[in-house]
């Protein structure tokens, strides 16, 4: 188990599960970093008493130094800067990247330098530059412990089987409009959109749930993580979210990862690996459970999915593409600016109009991202 840990995104819905699961068992917070929830980082730095705290929002950055002023706390910079320095903040043997979007890169490579485990939460990271990444923890020999509930049951199932696995089976709700049709979903709220069935998230996971980009998001994430080919992965719509993915082994094998739909348990796993401790979630109750389902998803109902798993298959910067414009149209659907169904239209428009390059660097990666977000923003707004 690791003993302190910087937790990025301290506000957002994986990091306060992250913080009370680090509260818990006495895990140590040496850095803190946050978006714009000034009275809340307040709160978890009288918890904490952490060395450093950053809030990205320049706004609340101001509050936050104001409010600390005469502290023996140093407060970072406002943007990807403070972030950047959190992640790589001295004394600390982990960081949790609970940030949302492809903000999350520049910091987690940071963190990758200095070596320390990362408790990837951030999808955005492998999903933009997932080779890149993964080529930069293995130099450095940094680990990275999912905490996606998926990646993580999938890391648990894979733990001891190196060579062994034939397919991996990655299962997903389908959302709450699982069998809805184009038409029906064209008046979809972001009040409607928010409210998963089985997970509490954030409103920007609980959308991309909803269209099942999250899923693809995962799809190509997990290519990264495990080292495979978008053929070695097949996703299953789950409903009842108890198996949290599965693995076929060569010999036909199925190994799967079953529990409550609770953050918590995949948080509290990437900070103990390898080892295990009583955790705050409840128990599942198999008797209690009228049965299981499992089926393949309707890629005509759920085009995000289809978009992703295509943009896995193309590669290069495709996916950093779809990525940003789809943090795009989710921001302006939450904002009222856009209709849930123009989601996967607008992803589709961008990706169709940015030039591909198979085999990006770091900052053409960053470049496409860019282009996308400027291309969507001329376009929609």
């Amino acid at each position: 188990m690791i003993n302190s840990t910087v937790i990025l995104g301290s506000t957002g819905s994986i990091g306060r599960q992250s913080a009370a699961v680090c509260e818990r068992l006495g895990i140590r917070v040496p850095a803190l970093a946050a978006n714009r929830s000034v009275e809340l980082l307040l709160k978890q730095v009288e918890t904490f008493k952490p060395e450093y705290v950053s809030a990205a929002d320049p706004e609340a950055n101001r509050q936050l130094r104001e409010a600390l002023s005469g502290r023996d706390i140093t407060v970072g910079p406002p943007g990807e800067e403070g972030l950047r320095i959190a992640a790589a903040w001295p004394g600390a043997d982990c960081v949790v990247t609970a940030v949302s979007g492809a903000i999350g890169l520049r910091p987690t490579l940071d963190a990758i330098k200095t070596g320390r485990r990362i408790a990837l939460a951030n999808k955005e990271t492998l999903v933009c530059a997932g080779g890149i990444v993964m080529r930069a923890a293995r130099e450095r020999g940094a680990e990275i412990v999912p905490v996606d509930s998926e990646h993580s049951a999938i890391f648990q199932c894979l733990t001891g089987r190196s060579g062994e696995l034939k397919k991996i089976l990655l299962t997903g709700s389908g959302g709450p409009f699982r069998g809805w049709t184009r038409e029906q979903t064209a008046t979809v709220t972001p009040e409607q959109a928010v409210k998963h069935p089985n997970w509490s998230m954030g409103a920007k996971i609980s959308v991309d749930s909803a269209t099942m980009m999250n899923k693809g998001l995962e799809f190509i994430e997990a290519m990264h993580l495990f080292g495979v080919s978008p053929e070695d992965i097949e996703v299953l719509v789950h409903p009842e979210s108890v198996v949290h993915s599965a693995v076929e082994l060569v010999d036909g094998t199925v190994i799967a990862q079953l529990g409550v739909p609770d953050m918590g348990l995949p948080i509290q796993y990437a900070l103990t690996y390898p080892e295990r401790r009583p955790s705050a979630s409840g128990r599942l109750d198999l008797t209690s459970l009228a049965g299981l389902t499992f089926m393949r998803p309707d890629f005509e109902k759920m085009p995000c999915l289809a978009l992703a798993m295509d943009c896995a298959r193309r590669g290069g910067n495709a996916p950093a593409v779809m990525s940003a414009a789809n943090e795009a149209a989710v921001g302006a659907f939450l904002a009222g600016k856009l209709g849930y169904n123009e989601i996967y239209e607008s992803v589709a428009w961008v990706l169709g109009r940015i030039g591909f390059i198979a085999e990006p660097s770091l900052e053409e990666i960053i470049a496409s991202d860019g282009e996308a977000r400027t291309l969507f923003k001329e376009r929609y707004s």
